[in-house]
């Protein structure tokens, strides 16, 4: 067992199942999430600082099911309460927005720690 921190809220074995043996697809699905759920947290941002619920709750619930692909299942539960919270009519904002910085920190050093699992995969292409 190393002395590191286990990476919070990140379980690929659903990935690695579907993936059956193919490190190329693993390598596009993790590309495809660094990609857009960086974009997507972005607009989240923007959007819970406009007050603009509508969008807010929309790109949590796109971002969601990408959650549940990676095993990040701490990360989609809080998207899910934001959506609901956004949905609810941003009541809340200042609830929403310390989910949204919770999964963001969740959802960023998982998103960098795929980057590492990403090009280890790479090499081995």
């Amino acid at each position: 067992m190393s002395d590191s921190p286990p990476i919070p809220d990140l379980d690929l074995s659903f990935l690695y199942e579907i993936a059956d043996g193919s490190d190329e697809f693993i390598v596009e699905s993790i590309d495809m999430l660094l990609q857009q759920a960086p974009e997507f947290l972005q607009n989240i941002n923007q959007s819970i600082i406009a007050r603009d619920w509508v969008t807010a709750a929309g790109v949590a619930h796109k971002l969601k099911p990408s959650m549940g692909f990676f095993g990040m299942l701490v990360s989609q539960e809080l998207l899910q309460q934001i959506e609901i919270l956004c949905k609810e009519g941003g009541q809340e904002p200042d609830q929403i927005s310390a989910k949204f910085t919770q999964a963001k920190e969740i959802i960023e050093t998982n998103l960098a720690a795929l980057v590492l699992i990403r090009d280890e995969k790479k090499a081995s292409l």
